[in-house]
């Protein structure tokens, strides 16, 4: 009898400790963020890169020291074409980290959030006044491998803030970037691998994972 009542009592401390555990973690991290926005934010890359590529002819290899034939038109549909990419994605991580965090009676604006914005923000922004350098100069061909480098820096940092997994993919990301600056003539390839299908089975991990 003695036994039983202190097997119920170990059985209800560690009972009480997950619960504090995971009252710590939720206010430590921000756990909202949707699997399915990766998994839609893939798609899109990859819609994306299909489209410069096929339909725009965008060929790395042939802008890489400004000897690009692009035109200043064609450069503005590339990056109107990736402007509407990043919005959509953008907006589709919003709604559906809001919904889901509306389900679990929590607020997608807190603390937690807003340190996660600012630990992406800085290498996100230090990444996109590279690229618009970058573009300023001719070196198109630079683009892709550096939007990878800078974007795997920011989930690095992120994955401080929310799912550990995601330094997992930020560092996926910049070796990917890293692969592109070596091989420019496949970076579009190599892009659609870590914009488009490392978001998908990093989307599908998460939500199989946490969200389901």
């Amino acid at each position: 009898m003695q036994s039983t009542l202190l097997m119920k009592q170990e059985q209800d401390y560690k009972r009480d400790l997950a619960e504090i555990r995971s009252m710590m973690e939720r206010s430590s991290k921000f756990l909202s963020l949707s699997g399915w926005a990766g998994v839609l934010a893939g798609i899109l890359a990859l819609i994306g890169a299909y489209l410069a590529y096929y339909l725009f002819l965008f060929r790395p290899e042939m802008a890489v020291y400004g000897s690009s034939d692009l035109d200043s038109f064609e450069l503005v549909k590339l990056f109107t074409l990736a402007l509407v990419i990043l919005v959509l994605a953008v907006v589709t991580a919003i709604i559906l980290s809001y919904r889901r965090a509306t389900r679990k009676a929590e607020s997608i604006w807190n603390p937690t959030s807003r340190k996660l914005l600012i630990n992406m923000g800085i290498p996100l922004t230090s990444g996109g006044l590279l690229i618009l350098i970058l573009i300023a100069q001719g070196l198109m061909g630079l683009i892709m491998p550096m939007t990878l480098i800078f974007y795997g820096l920011s989930l690095f940092n992120a994955g401080n803030f929310t799912f550990r997994e995601l330094r997992y993919l930020g560092l996926i990301e910049i070796a990917l970037g890293l692969m592109a600056c070596c091989w420019i003539k496949y970076s579009v390839l190599i892009w659609s691998l870590g914009f488009g299908l490392m978001h998908i089975i990093y989307g599908i991990y998460i939500h199989l994972k946490y969200q389901q």
